[in-house]
């Protein structure tokens, strides 16, 4: 039996969401919801599917099993509680909502209704970040001491100005919330929860809401301390690049690649040069040409819906990252050390 998926949005991301799950076999599109006409016709036109401008109309139909939810952040949880409600599975692109409250109403009606709840940090899912995870869980860095990660990217006022929710506070945030998000999933990912932050931020660039530039200072549980930077303001644009320092050496991960592994004991196996790396022009682009992480996670969800078992990132996962942005936020705003909850 094929499984319908429905898509929520109507952009660029939506875009890839249908790409991404056309390459499972088995996968049909079943409708497309979005607030713009003309791109939803096209994306059905491309891709399969109803469309459909009225989104209750777009729950109540079926064929359907689950939606793929690419609306800006702030409805995130608005769409998914109503998908939930519908008795319809819940893979969201990432941040799962912008404040902790909106991601835990989602959470607790997807369980109310139980239906699975996903959100797409896909960066998970790419070889390298994975052999990290387990180089880390096996405690082979030793004892975590630093960790430093730069979103350094480049975003043109263009892609702010041509847009009628980016950089917005209701429907977006900045950097941090928008662009910097799949690095704090990773930090927590791999080094554990922080404890406490202290942060500055800046609208340095762009004519946005929001911030463009952000640092943090980071405390986490396991006694290591880090720093955090995020922007949309550092032209020409580099990859994303995260170094962890631990008591027997340091590991560099760059644009989801380990580039350095400067080991007491060598372990070559964390170094492995024949996987393709991620395609994507990240640091420079919003655009996703290179759908494999999509895709396996949208694999990784429906493997979650059959067995009934827990997707790579459900809702309680994905809340971690909002909540530490949120720290983050108010520790800029504050000018104070802020714990995270």
């Amino acid at each position: 039996m094929p499984t319908y998926i429905g898509l929520i949005g109507g952009g660029n991301i939506t875009d890839t969401h249908a790409r991404a799950a056309l390459a499972i076999p088995g996968v049909e599109i079943s409708a497309i919801y979005g607030t713009h006409p003309e791109k939803t016709a096209k994306l059905c036109a491309n891709y399969g599917g109803s469309p459909f401008a009225d989104i209750e109309k777009f729950m109540a139909h079926r064929p359907m099993d689950l939606v793929i939810i690419g609306s800006p952040s702030g409805l995130h949880a608005e769409h998914g509680i109503k998908a939930a409600r519908h008795g319809l599975h819940v893979l969201t692109e990432k941040p799962i909502d912008i404040s902790t409250a909106r991601a835990d109403a989602l959470v607790a009606e997807c369980e109310k209704s139980k239906v699975k709840l996903g959100v797409l940090f896909q960066d998970r899912t790419k070889p390298d970040v994975h052999r990290l995870k387990k180089f880390l869980a096996e405690g082979a860095l030793g004892k975590l001491i630093l960790a430093d990660a730069q979103v350094k990217w480049h975003r043109s006022p263009e892609y702010y100005g041509n847009s009628s929710w980016r950089g917005k506070l209701a429907l977006d945030g900045g950097a941090l919330l928008n662009q910097g998000v799949h690095t704090v999933d990773l930090l927590l990912w791999l080094m554990g929860d922080v404890v406490s932050v202290q942060a500055q931020m800046a609208t340095s660039l762009h004519n946005i809401e929001a911030e463009d530039t952000i640092t943090a200072l980071l405390e986490f549980a396991n006694g290591a301390i880090g720093t955090l930077i995020a922007t949309t303001s550092a032209y020409p644009g580099y990859p994303r690049r995260i170094e962890l320092t631990g008591s027997e050496g340091t590991v560099i991960l760059e644009h989801d690649k380990i580039i350095r592994a400067d080991l007491k004991t060598p372990r070559p196996e964390l170094l492995n040069k024949n996987e393709s790396a991620d395609q994507n022009q990240s640091a420079t682009s919003a655009t996703v040409s290179d759908t494999r992480g999509h895709q396996a996670l949208i694999e990784d969800f429906l493997r979650a819906i059959k067995t009934n078992s827990r997707p790579l990132c459900d809702g309680i996962e994905a809340r971690r990252s909002v909540a530490l942005i949120e720290a983050i936020y108010e520790a800029a705003r504050s000018g104070e050390r802020t714990s995270v909850v």
